[in-house]
């Protein structure tokens, strides 16, 4: 069933809370699949928990759950809604690489904009003063973190990856106030990255989120938040977009750090850089 024919048949069972949600859904629905469940709670003056219920009482399991049924019920005809910028079933190769390429730089060019300077200052002090500088990420964000540690550990010994969720926890509850917890979460809202960051605040570390929204459940346990720009729907999970523009963060950080530690880095470059010439014919 279309979820706004769902909204319409439960409409008059809603609590009041739940019709503020409901109202904005149907009025804004195409801007809804792009935002967390923080965002729609504040832009409908209610909390996330009201927003919650207000899935379950559509029949859904939770928020994201409701946000896919959402994007289908949006999809045009002989859109992809699985496929990032209105790609459809009929485009031609020049079409769908015009549109990637637009998409691509879109993100890259919101990121840029959504730079805080400030924040970006403050989060390479961080990384400068860290003893320990721990990335963390979950499912795709993963990738990001792993490429984050691959990238730093070129021009220093103190960043770390685990892929474990499990172990994830047990790295940040060892954490102190010595170390920097750099956790990278599209939504802000998946489970595991939110209850590392609450344990490595706990624990005493900084906490820098690389995510897209400002206001999540993740950003609540942090002390920096760097937003990447690039909107990814609830059926698009993963897409490249997404990572290009976290990645692009990464890289300023990156670049950075090796300003400020130039000694360093550059010794440590040229000998991680030695150190694999010989796999190479």
């Amino acid at each position: 069933m279309n979820i706004f024919t769902t909204i319409h048949s439960k409409y008059n069972n809603l609590t009041n809370a739940e019709v503020k949600v409901a109202n904005y859904v149907l009025d804004n629905a195409k801007d809804v699949v792009y935002m967390s469940i923080t965002d729609l709670a504040d832009v409908c003056d209610v909390g996330e928990s009201s927003i919650f219920r207000f899935c379950k009482a559509l029949s859904y399991k939770g928020y994201q759950d409701f946000k896919i049924a959402l994007a289908h019920s949006i999809t045009v005809e002989n859109e992809i809604p699985q496929l990032t910028d209105k790609i459809l079933m009929n485009d031609t190769m020049d079409q769908v690489t015009s549109k990637v390429l637009a998409s691509n730089i879109s993100a890259l060019n919101e990121t840029f904009n959504l730079i805080d300077h400030d924040k970006m200052d403050q989060a390479i002090d961080y990384f400068v003063q860290a003893e320990r500088v721990i990335f963390f990420g979950v499912g795709s964000s993963l990738m990001t973190a792993m490429e984050a540690k691959n990238k730093f550990m070129r021009i220093t010994n103190k960043t770390e990856c685990t892929i474990d969720s499990h172990l994830q926890m047990m790295s940040a509850a060892l954490m102190t106030n010595r170390d920097v917890a750099v956790i990278i979460s599209y939504s802000g809202s998946t489970k595991d990255t939110i209850e590392v960051a609450k344990k490595a605040k706990e624990c005493g570390a900084a906490v820098i989120s690389i995510t897209r929204f400002v206001k999540s459940p993740l950003t609540s346990y942090s002390d920096l938040t760097l937003l990447c720009g690039a909107n990814e729907g609830p059926l698009q999970g993963g897409s490249l977009s997404a990572k290009i523009s976290q990645l692009y963060l990464l890289d300023v950080l990156y670049v950075e750090y090796f300003k400020r530690t130039y000694q360093e880095s550059i010794t440590n470059k040229e000998q991680t850089a030695a150190s694999v010439t010989v796999k190479m014919l």
